[in-house]
């Protein structure tokens, strides 16, 4: 579930590549679905809306109010000269009632349109082709076991434009040539790609690449992707399939095979085999986007590669079977540590990282949220996941470059204490699952590789 503050950050995020920004009223509930912003011309909200997969619609507000009566009191006091140009006589037009939370039926749809007759309207109305629509909005609240008679609040105004939520369908999982058992979520792929301000020739990488869920989204806005992942198997495309009735993935199941379904195999780099916690790039300023979602060790292990080195040499007296790793436990506060540092080194100043963060949301605090002194915080948005769990899309923008000192200054960070929190969220998360089930068992886990 996502609540409006992604929106919001999205509406920014988009607003910031033309060097805009708004400001919402108080006049307005936070949580209400409709928002209003204010100062922005028209071409800055068609510019948001030919990319938001968060905002359904825009409108040039031309009047609102609680009551039917307010409404149109708001209307009569609006500018006729802005009103003028869209009610001439030459000009055809219709009406459209949008409800939220409540479904009308016909008639009383009809009735609502006619009470608006004392508006001006001096052309004809063309229901399927019209030069100008308008819309009646009605908000009922946000509580369906709860809907009042009258709407909770009215608006009326003129349509700009629709967002992009039809790129959620045609981007669905269901429909991709190459999936996994962890593959992002459409919806929440452009929310990354637009909170990071992908743009055309853009160069944006994932450490976590997994079947490229992240990629697809940023080469619909024309950036060049490319990736990395420890997973040999899900890189190459190969071995066991994650859909229904389909046993091994064919041949040409990869992550080239979903950028040429969706048009973009163009502006595929490539990925590659490799260990995020191991420096692979020469230290430079490479990429202008990082966005990832690094495992948690629930679904998806979390691992890195081990060696001879990493394993302490047993006594001379061990009589025990020997053995080496060919992966190591990879804690998640290291893994946050590694990812913002390799950001601070290899992202373009003023560059931005997106991630998600689990949280364990009894004990969260806004100090479990990794800093680091090159990256400055952006926005901190919560998806629930469960009554205990939850994730954070974390967005921080690359502010300074980054010195010898920067690399371990978040050890001495007194924050550094409940972020080391993160290492046991695999523990906590099973924990709460027994709870709830109202189990007295025990979880034991072992390594998360």
């Amino acid at each position: 579930m996502l609540n409006l503050y992604y929106c919001l950050q999205e509406i920014k995020a988009l607003l910031s590549l033309r060097n805009r920004s708004f400001d919402t009223p108080q006049t307005f509930e936070e949580n209400s679905p409709f928002w209003q912003l204010n100062g922005l011309t028209e071409d800055d909200i068609r510019s948001v809306m030919s990319r938001t997969v968060c905002a359904k619609s825009a409108f040039e507000l031309w009047g609102h109010g609680s009551t039917a009566d307010e409404l149109k009191n708001s209307l009569l006091e609006y500018p006729s000269e802005y009103m003028a140009p869209y009610l001439q006589k030459n000009s055809t037009y219709k009406i459209n009632v949008y409800t939220f939370n409540k479904t009308l039926d016909f008639t009383h749809r009809i009735e609502k349109i006619e009470a608006l007759a004392f508006l001006p309207f001096e052309g004809k109305v063309n229901l399927k082709d019209p030069e100008h629509i308008f819309c009646l909005l009605e908000d009922y609240s946000s509580d369906p076991n709860d809907i009042p008679e009258e709407p909770f609040h009215i608006y009326f105004g003129k349509w700009i434009a629709d967002g992009q939520r039809e790129l959620i369908r045609s981007y669905s999982v269901k429909k991709r040539h190459f999936i996994g058992n962890t593959s992002m979520d459409a919806c929440l792929s452009f929310i990354m790609a637009n909170h990071a301000k992908v743009k055309a020739n853009d160069l944006v990488y994932d450490p976590f690449v997994g079947t490229g869920s992240l990629l697809m989204a940023s080469s619909h806005f024309g950036a060049y992707v490319c990736g990395t992942d420890i997973d040999y198997n899900t890189i190459h495309g190969i071995g066991k399939a994650s859909r229904k009735n389909q046993k091994w993935r064919g041949p040409d199941e990869n992550i080239r095979a979903n950028l040429r379904q969706y048009g973009s195999e163009h502006l595929y780099m490539d990925v590659m085999v490799s260990d995020a916690s191991k420096p692979v790039w020469r230290r430079k300023a490479l990429f202008d986007a990082i966005i990832t979602d690094p495992p948690y060790g629930i679904r998806e292990s979390t691992r890195r590669t081990g060696s001879h080195k990493d394993i302490i040499k047993p006594p001379d007296d061990f009589s025990g079977e020997s053995h080496i790793p060919v992966s190591m436990a990879y804690h998640l506060s290291d893994m946050f540590a590694d990812l913002l540092n390799f950001a601070a080194h290899h992202l373009v100043l003023g560059g931005r990282l997106v991630y998600w963060l689990p949280i364990y949301r009894p004990e969260y605090s806004e100090e479990m949220v990794p800093l680091h002194p090159c990256l400055t915080l952006i926005s901190n948005c919560e998806q629930t996941l469960s009554s205990h769990t939850s994730r954070r899309l974390v967005t921080m923008e690359k502010s300074k470059e980054p010195e010898d000192s920067d690399r371990l200054t978040h050890l001495a960070d007194p924050r550094f204490t409940p972020y080391q929190g993160h290492n046991s969220f695999r523990e906590k998360y099973f924990s709460g699952l027994t709870k709830k089930n109202g189990k007295n068992t025990t979880v034991t886990t072992g390594n998360e590789d």
